[in-house]
């Protein structure tokens, strides 16, 4: 059960970008566990007679429409009681966000009873205090940032004064109860002041950290305040701005003594950096962690370096996991089907009950995106025309490992029709038994970060056959059928699966060399393309042996952090006891190297200076060491 009641409301029949609007409204309550269903579009903070209760949408759909039931029963007391919600609505198409009409609706409900309903005669108004259509963003992928000013506040969460009737917005979802837990809040971070001079400060938090911003300090004066976070210094300072990026948010501090919080904007990084017109005096300005509450498991190694390597990997894991998994929580907070196919992955080792309900809600709202050319989105939800091809074909490798390692049949035939009709679109596009690279700006024909393999991003490429889509178009047709023995169905692909392996081994297979090239004919040897290639089945057991050969002596275009899996996992598979201790020692040397600085895995081993200084260094994508530790060391 859902909303029997609520109404979808606004400020007003307008739906700016960028907007704040704040609702209020009453009820009696005499006893009896109360809950508040809630739902919102963009993000929300929840108070009950003006304390905070819950904050966060979860990242959704229109047509999958999420929302939380909140148990408020602690915050109540007989009599009159208020409710208060703060809406943030984006409005503008994001990686993280598709955009959508502007809404809050709710209900307050004892055993059943609706006490109170969104509707009409709840009163509305836009926030004084957020500056409104802004549209400053931190990043393409990750949105906006804000702007706050303390000298407007009010008592608005418990009185509603000033505010007039809100209005129906003409909104049609089809809701879903949140799918994954809530987030925790933690204790805030007691960070250290390592650098006040000049109306300039810098806090260490003491390492990465994911949370919520907030500020206690006196202030003579009103005055403009930045805060920039990163998640290291170069030259005495976070890196604030990055081409277009821009890692700061704004505030307008009243005289006196300033007390906020903001629950909606997640940070990461490990520092924080304030500039201001006049000196403060800082009681704190920090971060509360909010975290998933995944329960990890205790394991524990002989050797100091592998637990720390494995220590700082699934701490990645855990900064990497919000209202779903993202890559990296400083930089985009977004939901990839290949940085979350290696969360997941790891995740089943690493936590109890295999964190099979997180990795569930993830595979599930990937299924609900709705492309036009029936190929997944880059992210979900996302707002933005571009898909990586390739990452669609990783979405049935994601599923066959969710149902090996859970056993839960129920997800796989509940996504089955999506498989289908992906797997479709890729038969389509075939020619002469081979695939070709897709065509257009917004398809970003992306393998990895490294030679041959990277794409172009934002560009047009021809619509020529590579290998790795056509390997991972077999991988695909592999997991397709594992599927479906599983669920009792008959594979009916079994004669393309044929087809497929014997046109990729003839059109890219040099028998001189005993490699796979990138292209028919072509030169461009890279060790992804080659382990893949026995993974998919398509070289003898001879040939694996020569090609693991020539992966461990070099020569090779080596793959980045996060494809190495597969690179280690062909070279165990094919000879665990070979080559056990080379895929040990490459491990040591290149997580050593990150853990020397911090208690995180980075994006690639480039760190922060990759992308032209955009490297992240927490990336859930990088945490494979976590299934080489459990599965073959």
């Amino acid at each position: 059960m859902s909303f029997t009641k609520g109404c979808w409301i606004w400020v007003d029949k307008a739906s700016e970008t960028d907007s704040y609007g704040e609702f209020y409204d009453e009820f009696i309550w005499q006893k009896g566990k109360t809950e508040c269903l809630l739902s919102c579009d963009g993000d929300y903070t929840l108070f009950v007679n003006g304390q905070y209760v819950a904050s966060n949408q979860y990242g959704d759909f229109e047509w999958y429409k999420s929302y939380d039931k909140i148990d408020i029963t602690s915050y109540l007391k007989e009599g009159k009681n208020s409710v208060a919600v703060l809406v943030w609505h984006f409005g503008w198409d994001s990686q993280r966000y598709l955009k959508a009409r502007a809404g809050l609706i709710f209900e307050v409900k004892v055993q059943g009873e609706v006490l109170l309903a969104s509707g009409e005669r709840t009163r509305a108004r836009y926030s004084k205090t957020y500056r409104h259509g802004m549209k400053k963003l931190v990043t393409r992928q990750l949105g906006f940032s804000f702007a706050y000013d303390a000298t407007q506040e009010d008592n608005w969460m418990t009185t509603g004064e000033g505010f007039t009737p809100a209005v129906i917005a003409k909104k049609n979802c089809v809701f879903v109860e949140r799918p994954a837990k809530k987030l925790t809040l933690l204790q805030r971070v007691h960070g250290t002041l390592i650098l006040s001079e000049n109306n300039h400060y810098i806090v260490d938090l003491g390492e990465e950290t994911v949370g919520l911003p907030t500020l206690k300090f006196n202030s003579p004066s009103i005055q403009n305040i930045r805060v920039d976070w990163g998640e290291d210094l170069q030259n005495g300072h976070v890196r604030r701005r990055i081409e277009h990026r821009d890692f700061s948010f704004d505030y307008k501090a009243k005289a006196g003594g300033n007390d906020y919080t903001n629950y909606m904007l997640r940070l990461g990084g490990r520092y924080l950096e304030v500039y201001t017109e006049a000196p403060i005096e800082i009681e704190y300005i920090s971060l509360i962690p909010q975290v998933y509450p995944a329960v990890e498991k205790k394991v524990e190694f002989a050797d100091a370096l592998d637990q720390k390597i494995y220590d700082a990997c699934v701490n990645s894991l855990k900064l990497c996991m919000m209202e779903h998994y993202v890559d990296t929580p400083w930089r985009e907070q977004c939901l990839y089907v290949y940085d979350s196919r290696n969360q997941a992955l790891c995740g089943y080792y690493a936590f109890e009950d295999k964190n099979a309900d997180y990795a569930r809600a993830n595979l599930k709202l990937i299924s609900q995106d709705r492309r036009e050319d029936g190929l997944l989105a880059i992210c979900y939800p996302c707002g933005m025309d571009l898909t990586i091809p390739s990452f669609s074909l990783y979405y049935f490798m994601q599923v066959n490992e969710y149902l090996k390692y859970t056993g839960d049949l129920s997800l796989a035939e509940e996504v089955y029709e999506k498989l289908i009709s992906v797997l479709q679109v890729f038969i389509e596009d075939r020619k002469d038994g081979l695939l070709l690279k897709f065509e257009g700006a917004n398809h970003w024909n992306f393998y990895d970060w490294s030679p041959y393999l990277d794409g172009l991003l934002h560009g047009t490429e021809d619509a020529a056959p590579d290998c790795m889509l056509n390997i991972l178009f077999i991988l695909a047709l592999r997991n397709l059928r594992e599927i479906d023995e599983k669920l009792g169905k008959n594979f009916t692909y079994g004669g393309l699966l044929e087809e497929c392996k014997q046109c990729v081994k003839q059109a890219f297979f040099h028998e001189d060399e005993g490699l796979y090239s990138m292209t028919a004919g072509g030169g461009e040897y890279t060790v992804l393309c080659n382990a893949m290639a026995v993974l998919a089945g398509l070289a003898s057991s001879q040939e694996s042996k020569a090609i693991c050969e020539k992966i461990v002596k070099g020569g090779l275009h080596d793959c980045s952090l996060s494809m190495k899996i597969f690179k280690y996992e062909v070279l165990l598979m094919t000879d665990r006891e070979k080559y056990q201790d080379w895929v040990l020692q490459e491990i040591r040397r290149e997580y050593g190297k990150m853990i020397a600085h911090g208690n995180t895995v980075w994006e690639t081993m480039d760190g922060a200076s990759a992308f032209d200084n955009a490297g992240s260094l927490c990336h859930g994508w990088s945490a494979v060491p976590v299934y080489f530790f459990h599965k073959w060391f």
